[in-house]
């Protein structure tokens, strides 16, 4: 905002306080008026919006020693507004005998630049007063938001308290442990005009029982026995928040090997993911003295066949 409309504008009436209010004075006032009028909280109200606009204005002007000092000056000089001398000649009149009632001098423009050179520090005209203060974006604010595994997979709508004022956020679908969310113009309103900060939020997941996020995917380890993974077998594995489903463990299959169950890992708007199921074998830990019997009986059909066999070869190159 350039100088020159200073003189239109009671900042301190905008804000509400008077021509002597503090800094902290000011600074309270201004919190609460932008809390009030903030754009979050008046959705399509144009009303609040072009109020909160004008006290980012005065709070820029008022909160700045330097342009506070000028705008006092400003507004205290003209206090009987400029008025153009007739005849086109450009000149201004009664800027200094507005005063009291003082004799009424004319002057040209450029006497008028120099005297408000000289009274602001060698900047001439209205354009020199301060000059126009260029918008910024607000702060910035971080917030932490922590979820269970369901919601981190699913999305979900969280209500978080920043800064003292209440707002919803939307968590999408497929967030990591650690993931930084930015939230465009929820941050702090600009002091200047401009655009409000952002809200960067990180999301803290907490760890589920059975599944791990993998990204798009879900992961489970899913426990077979010996017989299963030898010859073959169809089993159910659990799904996030569903009926379990039919899985196809085909026979020879290792421990550590992953079967892969389609679409049932985390939908969101990039894609929906997959249930990687991993194979553990499980070992029986006790045995009755017929099942060792059998076991040994399989074991000698055999023969010396070991499964290390070709890792001790490839050792030794």
């Amino acid at each position: 905002m350039a100088s020159n409309d200073w003189i239109d504008k009671d900042f301190y009436k905008v804000l509400g306080v008077s021509k002597d209010a503090s800094d902290k004075d000011l600074k309270s006032a201004y919190r609460k008026l932008a809390r009030q009028y903030h754009p979050d909280q008046n959705p399509g109200d144009a009303k609040a919006e072009t109020r909160f606009k004008e006290i980012s204005e005065a709070n820029a002007v008022l909160s700045d020693p330097k342009q506070r000092q000028e705008y006092d000056a400003i507004r205290a000089m003209a206090g009987g507004r400029p008025r153009f001398a007739p005849g086109g000649t450009g000149g201004f009149e009664d800027v200094f005998g507005g005063f009291g009632g003082g004799p009424r001098v004319q002057y040209s423009q450029g006497d008028f630049d120099d005297l408000l050179g000289g009274f602001m520090g060698g900047q001439g005209g209205f354009g020199g007063f301060g000059g126009a203060q260029r918008p910024s974006k607000g702060r910035d604010i971080t917030a932490n938001a922590s979820l269970d595994f369901r919601s981190a997979v699913q999305g979900d709508t969280l209500k978080l308290t920043v800064g003292g004022r209440s707002m919803t956020v939307r968590i999408p679908a497929g967030v990591h442990d650690g993931q930084k969310i930015k939230l465009t113009g929820k941050g702090e309103p600009s002091q200047t005009g401009g655009p409000a900060g952002d809200l960067i939020v990180t999301v803290k997941v907490r760890a589920h029982p059975v599944f791990r996020l993998d990204g798009l995917n879900l992961r489970v380890d899913v426990p077979v026995t010996f017989t299963e993974a030898a010859l073959g077998a169809t089993i159910e594995v659990p799904t996030l928040g569903g009926d379990p489903v039919k899985l196809k463990v085909p026979a020879g299959t290792p421990s550590g090997r992953v079967l892969r169950v389609k679409g049932k890992g985390v939908q969101s708007k990039k894609g929906t993911g997959d249930l990687l199921a991993q194979v553990q074998v499980a070992v029986p830990s006790h045995l009755t003295g017929e099942q060792k019997s059998k076991l040994n009986d399989f074991a000698a059909s055999l023969g010396d066949e070991s499964p290390r066999e070709d890792l001790l070869d490839k050792a030794r190159q």
